[in-house]
């Protein structure tokens, strides 16, 4: 599972270690980055995690939803931020991951897991 949060602009150095350092504390949370595009004014946090229950766990300590989720909240919120992992590879291969989605995931839209508002 793979969390992206993208800037607009340059988020504050402070926080956002703060945020790696509590997201990193939970377990289940394998690594996180804070990069900067060497094109535009674009900043990115990145942090993996195990699995899709990992990460909603590493989200609901206290410390987390005090600092991170406020710290989040400021990133890009017209493009999605979460991730699984489909492929991962490294020098001694590429492995491939079986999905985790529900097989009509790409036919269910948010805030419809009871079923569609209207049929369609």
């Amino acid at each position: 599972m793979l969390l992206i949060a993208r800037f607009t602009a340059e988020p504050p150095l402070a926080e956002a270690k703060r945020a790696l350092e509590l997201l990193l504390a939970q377990p289940g949370c394998r690594r996180g980055l804070l990069a900067r595009s060497t094109e535009t004014a674009t900043w990115v946090l990145t942090v993996e995690f195990d699995s899709i229950a990992a990460y909603r766990r590493a989200l609901s300590p206290f410390d987390v939803r005090t600092h991170v989720i406020p710290f989040l909240a400021r990133a890009d919120t017209t493009v999605p931020a979460a991730y699984e992992t489909v492929l991962d590879a490294d020098p001694s291969g590429v492995r491939e991951h079986a999905s985790l989605l529900a097989a009509d995931a790409a036919t269910v839209n948010i805030g419809e897991a009871g079923g569609p508002a209207s049929a369609r």
